[in-house]
């Protein structure tokens, strides 16, 4: 029987830690998070390099990270926990002030799971964090989509890159509406199979890749040229 994992129902509890700057933020991001029965937050962080410190010493599931932070900024402190391998299964989610910023792409980029708008509704917060915690599907409320496709277009010129060669059609055309920032039960109607064989699809994907997790996979998509910002509209 396969283990539940945090985010999903009957899981365990999503283990938060928060780092940004500003007291009275974090202060109103754990009010939210705490009145969740299965959202748990685990400490706190004012700078990024205190963010790399607890990210290792506490193992959050989830890392709400600010971009802009003293010491050290989100986008360094977040590569450096993506890039720990002891640090595997944790997922960062950047803060942001605006939906399209020039850091976020960087931060994708570097290893970020995903991002939120600070000002998001309650509802999208708690949504994206279950959802990024669950590691099936990249954060994707509607300004998603549109920053990656507004950054994607500032990348270097495309890399067909080599390890393409081991998709199949069929994953190739599953990643590049992964890339077009399609959910599996999306991909699933798409393509008129089942979600769990959608979801299938993306896993294999992901290990024959070697990418962390749906975000880095829409990041490939896109430097490769699989995909151009734009091409399902």
């Amino acid at each position: 029987m396969t283990a539940t994992r945090p985010g999903e129902p009957g899981g365990t509890r999503v283990r938060v830690l928060l780092a940004d700057d500003q007291r009275l933020v974090r202060a109103g991001f754990r009010s939210i998070l705490e009145d969740e029965e299965d959202i748990e937050v685990v400490g706190e962080a004012s700078t990024g390099v205190e963010a790399v410190r607890l990210a290792g010493e506490l193992r959050p599931d989830i890392v709400l990270m600010d971009i802009r932070m003293p010491e050290q900024d989100g986008l360094a402190a977040t590569g450096l926990i993506v890039g720990d391998p002891a640090l595997a299964r944790v997922r960062v989610v950047i803060l942001t002030t605006f939906d399209v910023d020039d850091y976020v792409y960087g931060a994708l980029r570097a290893g970020a799971s995903g991002f939120l708008v600070k000002d998001t509704e309650p509802m999208e917060l708690l949504h994206g964090i279950r959802v990024c915690a669950r590691g099936d599907a990249l954060i994707a409320p509607s300004a998603t989509r549109r920053l990656i496709q507004e950054f994607a277009g500032r990348a270097r010129q495309p890399d067909p890159s080599p390890r393409l060669n081991a998709l199949t059609e069929r994953e190739r055309e599953v990643m590049a509406l992964v890339g077009a920032g399609l959910t599996n039960d999306e991909i699933a109607r798409r393509l008129v199979v089942s979600p769990a064989t959608a979801k299938t699809h993306v896993s294999r994907i992901m290990t024959k890749l070697n990418v962390r997790d749906r975000a880095q996979l829409v990041i490939l998509a896109y430097e490769t040229g699989m995909i151009t910002p734009g091409w399902m509209s």
